[in-house]
Order: C-alpha cells, then structure tokens, then sequence
C-alpha cells in the first residue's frame, strides 16, 4: 500500500501503467494535457499532470491548470465520483487555469475498459487512510 499522491505512489502508477501496456483511450482522453496542483497533503503542494489518461507526477506542457485539495481529487481520481467533481467546482473546492475546454472534455469521456482496470488497482494499492 501506498499514501496517495507521495513518490512512492507515483513510482507504483508508473509501473503498473507500463504493466497495462495500450489503455485504448478515446480521443478526449489521450489528447489531455492537464496540470494538477494539488493542496493539502501530507508533503505540502504536489505538482502533477493528467496526461494520456494516466496522473502523472510533475508538470507537462499542458494549457489548462486545475488548482485542487488532495481529498477532492482522491474522490475523483480514485473513486470516479462525479458528483463530488461538480459540487467541488460549484463551492470553490476546484479552481481552473487556462483552457476550460481541456476540463469539459474529461465530463463526457468514457474510461475505455483498460482504463478503467489501471484505476481498479490503482485504488487497490493506495493507503485508504
């Protein structure tokens, strides 16, 4: 198990993402480049990335900036739960820089199965504290 968001959960989604091999994405999905920063987690801010469907850690050339709290994306990322997207966003919770396009495709894209057996063990090996 792994704390979400720390180098070694990161090393972890790199390996089983190469594991994964093709993630068949839809194009909305394996076109994003969206930066992440993400606040309150137990190593200050985190600088991430989504790209090619997979959260990534660092920064990417991306247009759009999501400013978010940890707890907010872990509900997303991991859990898939739209509705805490939404009222996260409508509350503040979520700020975006940049491209709001680039955010509005991420509502209407679907996972592709592989995507959404990458998250399955994603959420699997990360520390549910």
């Amino acid at each position: 198990m792994a704390v979400f968001l720390t180098d070694e959960w990161f090393n972890e989604v790199d390996r089983l993402t190469a594991e994964a091999g093709d993630l068949n994405l839809p194009p909305a999905l394996a076109n994003t480049k969206i930066n992440l920063n993400v606040t309150n987690t137990a190593n200050g801010d985190v600088s991430a990335a989504l790209e090619n469907g997979v959260l990534k850690k660092g920064e990417t050339d991306a247009t759009t900036t999501i400013n978010i709290d940890e707890e907010t994306l872990k509900a997303i990322a991991l859990k898939g739960d739209m509705n805490e997207a939404m009222n996260a966003f409508m509350s503040g919770k979520i700020r975006i820089d940049g491209d709001m396009g680039q955010v509005m495709a991420l509502q209407t894209a679907k996972p592709s199965p592989e995507q959404k057996d990458l998250f399955k063990k994603i959420y699997a090996m990360t520390e549910q504290a």
